[in-house]
């Protein structure tokens, strides 16, 4: 066993981009994790996704040994933590498992706002933390401006901020000796029943689930039975070890130690992240705070473009619910696109990740409905109900009040494009609860309805912006607000898969919108098609397709023209006829343009 006052685990946090992973990929090399021929860039980003769009999703660990310049060698436990907001729960559960925490600020670009989120999730814990000033080697790097910024925005002491360069490797050995000389060794007692974090858990075909832990107190040995608390699951451990980044097998896991575990586990929702493991004979009193499971916050529809594929998208969606157990899925049946399934995800780019390993790892073509939020319905008869899709929306006569949800959202931005930023969450209905200036950045707080962030708001504010705005939020409550469900009627006909809720001021135009898109979308038929939107028996908005048409006359010659009416009259019952029994075909590739979200 490690001398505990050996051991620091400490957790790298950052916005996004401002190159946390190359910095850990640059420790690892330094203490001799990995050989330089093992080494690739962003080790610890597993997916081919993390590496393309230069994202970490999952968090990653890595036990470190380094040679401390005392003479002592420490055993430093790395976690590489997501920086996007969809994934702060994530964020959450690895700083619930250290004690300190590594602050990383691009020197370019200073304190963002997911910056902000994460270190305030860090202070919520009580760690200690180390700020980094990274890529310091770049000409537009300015160190003391950034110094300042980390002072004024975060109140921490930059003063002995440690400077790197991730991609050269400078500053690597001082940041090695801040972390082992300025963060606290973890506390523990080998003697006590064992208590254990679940930090993460995901599926390997090979041996089932693997499980991410912190031994908080007691042993963690193979053989052993263990419990998880949340749900009573019994298993026996099979393998114990940690990473190195490799795999590598130990006899036991002792207090202040992260590393990981099998036991011939099938399913991962036995493996809550933020649960508690414990020792089934012997077991620890109370489970350790923190465990709360995660919410969905943004929902859509999934459908096969071929209704043949329905069982492989089945098949697919319960493999990645293994390996992420924060996605929520139940079958759904639409008229329109046959068998699918209702989703729920923790944000946008989540929802975005999952359609695209769908893609690539299954190989499969599919549709999704666009983004909606769930939304509280206080009943007539004094029940709440939660509604996730705008189609099962009950009648209106039955529904007393209708609750959205809110977001709180941090919006950091240069002094000169704050006019159309505001400007901005003013149309989408944002409600300004602060204003602050940070050297020349202004820092706006918002209250807005999460609806309206669902859909295009992100690429709005990164074009009116020239891309320098970053973004964060975080869901603070529901609020009453007088929405209403916009109907699309085809030819009369509903259409469920693109029926929507939103604003009663914004009904019209977004109707409109839609009714527009299908007008080219839709292909003509031998008869007039009314698209028309719709709220209750109300027509907001309508666009009609002209029919094709035979010419009926073309054979006459001359002669009078009540000829020529006779036959056009008799064109026009027909056509009149048709239109009353006719059926329109929307092809699939109508839905999944006019379902393209932000394409205005």
């Amino acid at each position: 066993m490690t001398d505990l006052s050996l051991i620091r685990n400490f957790a790298i946090i950052a916005h996004i981009d401002h190159g946390k992973s190359t910095l850990a990929d640059r420790m690892i090399e330094y203490c001799g994790g990995l050989s330089e021929r093992e080494m690739t860039d962003q080790v610890l980003d597993s997916m081919d996704i993390e590496k393309e769009r230069g994202i970490t999703i999952k968090a990653q660990t890595v036990r470190l040994n380094y040679k401390a310049k005392d003479g002592k060698t420490y055993q430093l436990n790395l976690m590489d933590t997501p920086g996007h907001v969809d994934f702060s729960y994530e964020v959450s559960r690895s700083l619930a498992s250290c004690e300190g925490s590594v602050l990383v600020v691009d020197a370019t670009q200073g304190v963002e706002a997911q910056t902000l989120a994460n270190v305030y999730l860090a202070i919520e814990n009580n760690h200690e933390i180390v700020p980094v000033l990274n890529k310091v080697d770049l000409p537009s790097a300015d160190v003391e401006r950034v110094k300042q910024q980390i002072e004024d925005v975060i109140g921490l002491d930059a003063s002995d901020a440690v400077e790197t360069s991730g991609k050269t490797g400078f500053g690597v050995p001082d940041l090695l000796e801040a972390i082992v000389h300025r963060l606290p060794a973890p506390k523990g007692d080998e003697n006590a029943p064992l208590k254990a974090l679940l930090i993460d858990s995901w599926y390997d075909s090979y041996l089932g689930v693997i499980i991410l832990v912190r031994i908080k107190d007691g042993v963690l040995k193979k053989k052993m039975p263990i419990r998880m608390m949340s749900n009573n699951a019994v298993y026996s451990v099979d393998k114990v070890g940690i990473f190195t980044p490799k795999m590598q097998d130990v006899e036991a896991l002792y207090p202040g130690e992260v590393g990981f575990i099998t036991a011939s586990i099938k399913s991962v929702s036995d493996c809550r992240v933020g649960d508690t493991i414990t020792d089934n004979k012997t077991p620890c009193l109370e489970a350790l705070p923190g465990f709360k499971p995660s919410i969905p916050v943004v929902f859509c529809s999934i459908f096969p473009v071929d209704s043949s594929q329905y069982d492989a998208l089945k098949d697919a969606l319960a493999k990645l619910k293994l390996n992420d157990a924060s996605i929520n899925y139940q079958n759904e049946n639409s008229a329109a696109l046959g068998l699918g399934f209702r989703c729920g995800f923790l944000g946008l780019l989540h929802m975005e990740i999952i359609q695209e390993r769908i893609g690539r790892e299954f190989d499969l073509d599919i549709i999704t409905t666009a983004p909606s939020v769930a939304y509280k319905l206080h009943m007539t008869t004094g029940e709440e109900l939660m509604l996730h899709n705008p189609a099962d929306m009950p009648d209106l006569s039955t529904v007393r009040s209708i609750e959205e949800p809110m977001v709180r959202a941090t919006i950091l931005v240069p002094d000169n494009y704050l006019g159309a930023v505001l400007k901005l969450c003013t149309e989408r209905r944002g409600e300004q609860e602060e204003l602050t200036y940070v050297g020349s950045r202004a820092m706006v707080v918002y209250k807005i309805p999460l609806n309206e962030i669902v859909f295009d708001f992100y690429d709005r504010l990164k074009s009116i912006t020239s891309g320098y705005a970053s973004f964060d939020y975080e869901l603070t409550g529901y609020q009453e607000a007088d929405l209403v469900k916009v109907q699309i009627l085809i030819n009369e006909e509903p259409v469920d898969a693109l029926a929507f809720l939103c604003h009663r001021s914004e009904a019209e135009s977004r109707g409109r919108q839609i009714c527009e898109r299908l007008k080219d979308l839709i292909p003509r038929h031998l008869f007039k098609i009314p698209i028309q939107a719709a709220i209750g028996g109300r027509v907001v908005a309508r666009e009609t397709i002209s029919a094709l048409r035979k010419d009926v006359t073309a054979k006459c010659y001359g002669g009078d023209v009540t000829r020529k009416r006779k036959l056009l009259d008799k064109q026009k019952k027909g056509k009149q006829r048709m239109r009353q029994f006719g059926k329109v075909e929307v092809p699939q590739s109508a839905f999944i343009e006019a379902l393209r979200i932000g394409d205005d």
